[in-house]
């Protein structure tokens, strides 16, 4: 694996991480969201991680490396391209009913749909996307070094 391999997995993982992130915090702004255009109350969003396939390019390496021809890829190394958000999907979990007879949106027995988002769930899941994110940038900056020392050598 190259230096610039480990600069793209983890700004493949601080990419994927800001994204749950701003998912996150859409679940938080609309924690009381009872009507959306789709009909009924806001439903979580949650985001879908996948690990990044390897390129057709990383499948083949120089004759330098003494491998045989398609021995030298990612795959076969068991080193990954990183990781990407497959998808954003809603949260199938029902939504919370709240008993407001008052409320203009109460169904007969006065019960109101409210949005599946809980509130100390979204903030657990924030504290370890953000250290996740950290980790990350902590990867970038160590690879980061080590190429400034490489290059210090070079004459």
């Amino acid at each position: 694996m190259g230096i610039f391999n480990a600069f793209d997995i983890s700004a493949s993982g601080m990419s994927a991480e800001r994204t749950e992130m701003d998912l996150i915090g859409q679940n938080i702004a609309n924690i009381n969201t009872t009507a959306t255009p789709g009909g009924g109350p806001y439903q979580e969003k949650v985001a879908l991680f996948q690990e990044k396939t390897p390129s057709f390019d990383s499948f083949f390496v120089p004759a330098a490396y003494g491998l045989p021809f398609g021995l030298g890829g990612s795959e076969s190394s068991g080193i990954g391209d990183g990781v990407k958000v497959a998808a954003v999907v809603n949260d199938p979990a029902p939504p919370k009913m709240v008993y407001d007879p008052h409320n203009p949106l109460a169904n007969s027995k006065g019960y109101v749909a409210m949005p599946n988002v809980d509130l100390i769930t979204e903030m657990t899941n924030m504290i370890q996307a953000s250290r996740a994110y950290q980790a990350n940038v902590a990867v970038f900056e160590a690879a980061k070094h080590m190429k400034q020392q490489d290059l210090s050598l070079v004459p």
